[in-house]
C-alpha cells in the first residue's frame, strides 16, 4: 500500500512510504535518514527507512528473524562474500517485499520460549 504524494513534492521526514504485512507482522516503512548528518544536509533528501533488525530483532511466529536485504550479513552468511556483501546476496535470505526478508539460516532461527522471554 503506497501512500500518495502530490506529484513532483518529495516526502518529509515521518511521511509513510508503505505498510508491509510478512509472516504474520506488520512494519510501517517512513522516511527519513538512516545519518544524523544527512538530516543537516539540504541536498539529501528522505528515503525509506527499514528496521533496525540488528538493534531490535523481530521473529515469525515460528522464530525465523526477519532482515533487511541491505543488512551487513552474520557470520552464517552462504554465498560469495567480499566488504560490500548484504543479507540479500546471501543463500539463506527470504524475499518477503521491498528490502524486506527473512533469514532461513538455522543458526539464527530461535524457539519458541525464547520468544516469549522477549
Amino acid at each position: 500500500m503506497f501512500t500518495q504524494l502530490q506529484p513532483n513534492i518529495p516526502p518529509k521526514e515521518g511521511d509513510l512510504f508503505k505498510i508491509i504485512q510478512a509472516h504474520g507482522k506488520t512494519f510501517e516503512i517512513r522516511y527519513g535518514f538512516y545519518e544524523e548528518c544527512d538530516r543537516h544536509n539540504k541536498f539529501a533528501e528522505p528515503m525509506e527507512i527499514y528496521p533496525d533488525f540488528v538493534k531490535s530483532p523481530q521473529y515469525t511466529d515460528t522464530g525465523i528473524p526477519f532482515i533487511t536485504a541491505i543488512q551487513t550479513p552474520c557470520s552464517h552468511f552462504t554465498g560469495k562474500r567480499d566488504v560490500n556483501s548484504t543479507c540479500e546476496e546471501c543463500a539463506y535470505y527470504q524475499h518477503c517485499e521491498e528490502l524486506l526478508g527473512i533469514c532461513s539460516c538455522p543458526h539464527n532461527k530461535i524457539d519458541a520460549g525464547e520468544m516469549q522471554s522477549e
